[in-house]
């Protein structure tokens, strides 16, 4: 489905990043992935082999996407569309309920999902209206942006980030729909991924997940629960789909999550 293209996903040297560029490879894409770990940027070289390459760098730095994209056109000679994954918790630096969360914990977590999330959009539309040939950007966001769950997630800096993201999406979706330029959003619910540890291994949340995304059993999501979807929306397969949040949640945004049903 991806035969002939170059994408660049910024958060894609672990978890759902990395998981969507080995599904895009598989499906005949180039790919240009950037994180901020060298050591896992190794793996992922190696695990990505010839069509993949990786760079190392903050998705909240001005340059980061920007060079990542450079790179992609001078490395693979075209750049069709751009994946953002990157993004995290704030909750070691105070994100939390609103009476307890610290001015850090917001701006950090701002930063983190969401100032990164706008500078590789940016990147990516100017890039495209430079070629003159349109392309797809896909966001990352959270079911938590939508249905919140105040008794196991309650972090508020992050709920706002998330939430904004759709706005975000929506917004520069409907403005550049006339330059074929397409923008589409994410949203799963817990997946297990690095940043999920603390839930991951909590075996009271697990048991609320069990009920909560009831779909396959009742689990945590996986990495590549999501590739199908991420896959479909950088091809040609989504040339007349734009400003879509497609939540791939495990039915998490239709289930009370019962704790011990």
């Amino acid at each position: 489905m991806l035969q002939n293209k170059s994408i660049v996903i910024i958060g894609g040297t672990t978890g759902l990043g990395l998981s969507a560029a080995l599904a895009f490879v598989r499906n005949g894409a180039k790919v240009v992935v950037v994180g901020r770990d060298p050591e896992s940027g190794e793996a992922a070289e190696v695990a990505l082999g010839p069509k993949g390459m990786v760079m190392s760098g903050d998705a909240a730095h001005p340059d980061t996407a920007v060079q990542a994209i450079d790179r992609c056109m001078a490395s693979f000679g075209t750049f069709d569309g751009l994946y953002h994954v990157a993004g995290g918790s704030g909750r070691r630096y105070g994100d939390g309920p609103l009476h307890e969360m610290t001015l850090e914990g917001w701006n950090k977590t701002l930063e983190w999902n969401l100032t990164g999330l706008m500078l590789s959009n940016q990147a990516a539309v100017r890039k495209f209206l430079e070629t003159g040939l349109g392309g797809s950007i896909l966001n990352m966001g959270s079911v938590l942006g939508h249905d919140p769950s105040p008794r196991y997630f309650s972090t508020h800096a992050y709920a706002a980030a998330k939430s904004a993201a759709i706005g975000f999406t929506r917004s520069i979706a409907a403005y550049y729909a006339p330059y074929n330029i397409r923008v589409n959003l994410l949203a799963p619910a817990l997946v297990e991924t690095p940043m999920s540890t603390r839930a991951s291994e909590n075996p009271e949340i697990m048991q609320f997940v069990k009920t909560k995304q009831p779909l396959d059993g009742g689990r945590n999501g996986r990495p590549e629960d999501l590739d199908g979807a991420a896959v479909y929306f950088m091809s040609d397969a989504s040339s007349f789909t734009t400003g879509q949040t497609l939540y791939v949640d495990g039915g998490w945004g239709l289930s009370d999550g019962q704790v011990g049903r």
